[in-house]
């Protein structure tokens, strides 16, 4: 006598389902550890009279950001850390000298200002909507090197006069806002243990 058995091929249907199900499964738990572990913590609101150069600058501001802060490091190497705005620009300082990259970046007009021990260059934008106008404030040589003891940037979109004194309360009653560059999570990527 033989036994005959029938061996019915599997059906194609119910494994696509078990798949679809563990992959689902899958990105449902990925999902959830990477939201569990998000440190939200690290991102900060700045106060009111800053602004992030990374994500509130346009991208000629950012430029003429980055070419003062080069800028700052150069000025106390010329004429006693006093310079002339003419002297910055014979010298091919960017952005104080006129190029093809100042016109584009907002074609500003420098002055050079000065509040006591503090002295500033503020530029004035001709073409605001490309780039407001800046002004890089640097503290007085504490260091018997010639070395500014810090420089900072200022930034304002809409300026009708040039500011007079050039401290903080002041510049930020003004309308001034503080450029500052903030690293955090969203930047480095980096644990900060």
């Amino acid at each position: 006598m033989a036994t005959r058995i029938v061996v019915r091929p599997a059906g194609a249907g119910h494994e696509t389902l078990w798949v679809a199900l563990w992959a689902a499964l899958i990105l449902a738990v990925a999902a959830t550890v990477v939201v569990l572990r998000t440190d939200r913590a690290g991102e900060q609101a700045l106060p009111a009279h800053q602004i992030d150069a990374r994500r509130d600058l346009t991208a000629a501001e950012q430029g003429v950001y980055a070419d003062l802060l080069i800028a700052a490091d150069e000025i106390p190497l010329l004429d006693h850390g006093r310079p002339a705005v003419t002297a910055l620009a014979d010298a091919g300082l960017p952005p104080f000298a006129t190029d093809v990259s100042s016109a584009k970046r907002g074609g500003h007009v420098w002055s050079r200002l000065q509040d006591g021990t503090r002295l500033a260059f503020a530029g004035v934008s001709a073409d605001a909507g490309v780039a407001g106008s800046m002004l890089l404030r640097i503290a007085a040589a504490d260091d018997g090197h010639g070395h500014a003891a810090a420089a900072d940037v200022w930034l304002r979109r809409s300026l009708k006069a040039l500011p007079a004194r050039l401290d903080d309360a002041s510049l930020a009653e003004a309308g001034w806002l503080q450029v500052v560059a903030r690293f955090d999570a969203g930047v480095t990527r980096q644990s900060q243990d």
